[in-house]
């Protein structure tokens, strides 16, 4: 127990000591307006670079991955099913089939998918 303890204590520590050097190093020294706009072929911008991002992608994005990790985790059940109990199998795909499907129903009563916002 006290080596668990310890062992955490190591790995707290390291962590906070790598943080505390990534944001001592990652730190712009100059602030200068030249040095931080951006460099188009020594002209002024033609417009702000940072231009606002649909959030309308970003969300279709998230739901696709998610889904497409849930894909990745019924794949291996498609395997198994001939080594493992039928009922437990069939429970277990269920249930997690129902997750997925309470999921969609979600997203869509919350309007994620409609793309017309």
């Amino acid at each position: 127990m006290i080596s668990l303890f310890f062992m955490g204590a190591i790995i707290l520590m390291i962590s906070m000591i790598v943080m505390y050097l990534a944001t001592l190093l990652s730190k712009k020294t100059s602030t200068d307006r030249e040095k931080m706009s951006p460099f188009e072929c020594g002209f002024d911008p033609m417009n702000y670079s940072r231009i606002p991002f649909s959030i309308q992608f970003f969300l279709i994005t998230i739901i696709f991955l998610i889904f497409d990790v849930e894909i990745a985790l019924i794949l291996p059940m498609i395997v198994i099913f001939k080594m493992s109990n039928l009922m437990w199998w069939t429970m277990t795909s269920m249930i997690f089939i129902l997750i997925l499907i309470i999921g969609l129903i979600h997203e869509w009563s919350q309007g994620a998918l409609n793309w017309t916002n």
